[in-house]
């Protein structure tokens, strides 16, 4: 036989050989499946008691971080450009308060002790000149009014308008301060909290105002006490802070999945792996197992890491973090947009998962929330590839603004979060655990975006920021 019929032949036999590996690839790129014990198995270890609610900035979180870095690592992924390991590591500082607590103006001492309970306190003292505002106020009145560096009094809530509601907007705004009468939605609140005074985290590295607000509940006699003064009177709420002395961190767990070219930009899959850590008995054994928040969404992140490094190259690459510190302020995501492994302008787009664990009522059966889905077009290109993904229905909670993928977002990035039951009753309560999750629900939501994700991580499509949709600092 001539030798370049040899080569004929064998070179034939060579294709006819890799026809059965290529098919058993493409097999498994289109019959992979999110098995339900892997669900199961992320949760029962993410939301155990033996993780004691995976606290911010805590030995927990850092255990966590470490469960999720271990896991990247089976799946084959590689460590982020620039990092020798896959745990992202940033200090934080938060002051220690002594108890003690006052409002004042001049010196007179308005409210003190069991007159008012602090609900976050900036560990600073908050001074400013006070703002009047009636609780039937609107969200634009709330923007047209002078609330920037303002000790703000806010009185006569509607029964039926949240008051925690209007905070969010005033500190949004930009407020010094909030008081309000105690009632059940500030009761609520504090129960969310554990029945603590949240005292903010913030990044060493960052600015000592990051999350500088100070709320307080009043009883109705230290409300009557204010009554007489008028708006522009300077007034304080004075804490007494001790410095942090031990350092302490919190944690990201990043892993990398490389692309085949290069200039094609990156994916990123991001949920958060930390929770309430544990509080004062509320209900339960005062473990805020946070199973759904957001043991939910960083087990999305590991079952699509796990689904993607399973497939054939792809040509984005892909970077999995799951953020440390989120229910401190989104700490965790802060410091990545501030230290990230690769330029964000190379960052195609972000979807952050949060809370998944549940089917809310008012979507359709088995399809996720998308915050924010009419900024950007995002939501509807995964959709029409066979995410199970729906406009959020609840415009009035902010849920765009509240979550990781904001921070990025400010920053230009097309980033959404997917989440399932927006306000669930287990939010930030002690029953937060694995028997209040639905489990099918879960696979299956994951299951609908591994085709999608992988499109979109293998196409030529870039999202965009429809008109008016890139948040700006301000809102």
């Amino acid at each position: 036989m001539r030798p370049e019929c040899l080569r004929s032949v064998v070179c034939g036999l060579v294709v006819l050989m890799a026809v059965p590996a290529m098919v058993a690839q493409n097999a498994v790129e289109a019959d992979w499946t999110v098995k339900p014990e892997w669900v199961r198995a992320h949760e029962e270890f993410l939301a155990s008691d033996a993780m004691q609610g995976r606290g911010s900035a805590s030995h927990d979180e850092e255990v966590t971080a470490t469960y999720v870095a271990s896991e990247f690592r089976g799946y084959g992924l590689k460590t982020a450009p620039g990092m020798t390991g896959y745990i992202q590591r940033a200090a934080v500082t938060q002051p220690v308060l002594d108890g003690q607590a006052s409002i004042g103006a001049g010196s007179t001492t308005l409210a003190e002790g069991s007159d008012f309970h602090l609900i976050i306190a900036s560990g600073q003292t908050a001074s400013g000149p006070l703002l009047r505002v009636q609780g039937s106020v609107e969200a634009k009145e709330i923007a047209q009014a002078k609330v920037r560096g303002a000790v703000v009094l806010l009185e006569q809530v509607p029964a039926d308008k949240p008051a925690m509601q209007l905070i969010r907007q005033l500190w949004r705004a930009g407020a010094a301060a909030v008081l309000v009468e105690e009632s059940a939605s500030t009761q609520k609140f504090m129960t969310m909290l554990g029945g603590q005074a949240r005292i903010p985290i913030r990044l060493a590295d960052g600015p000592a105002e990051q999350h500088g607000v100070t709320i307080a509940a009043l009883t109705p006699v230290a409300m009557a006490k204010l009554q007489g003064f008028k708006n522009g009177e300077t007034v304080s709420l004075t804490v007494h802070a001790a410095p942090q002395t031990a350092p302490r961190f919190t944690y990201n767990a990043i892993g990398y999945l490389p692309g085949t070219d290069p200039n094609a930009g990156t994916i990123l899959l991001t949920a958060h792996l930390d929770h309430l850590g544990m509080k004062p008995l509320v209900k339960g054994d005062g473990i805020y197992n946070g199973a759904n928040d957001d043991a939910a969404g960083t087990t999305a992140v590991l079952e699509l890491a796990h689904a993607l490094a399973s497939g054939p190259p792809l040509k984005r690459s892909v970077l999995f973090v799951c953020y440390g510190s989120e229910e401190a302020g989104e700490l965790g995501s802060t410091y990545f947009g501030e230290h990230p492994p690769v330029p964000l302008k190379d960052l195609v787009a972000n979807l952050e998962f949060e809370m998944i664990g549940n089917q809310d009522p008012k979507m359709p059966k088995g399809v996720l929330l998308l915050s924010g889905w009419d900024r950007s077009n995002l939501g509807p290109a995964l959709k029409e590839h066979g995410a199970l993904l729906g406009p959020d229905p609840y415009p009035e909670e902010h849920f765009f603004e509240r979550s990781d993928n904001y921070a990025l977002a400010l920053k230009g990035v097309v980033a959404h979060t997917a989440a399932g039951w927006g306000t669930p009753p287990t939010y930030h309560q002690a029953d937060d655990d694995l028997q209040h999750l639905d489990l099918p629900f879960m696979a299956a939501a994951i299951q609908s975006l591994v085709a999608p994700v992988r499109w979109l991580a293998d196409s030529d499509f870039v999202p965009k920021w429809n008109a008016s949709g890139q948040p700006k600092a301000a809102e």
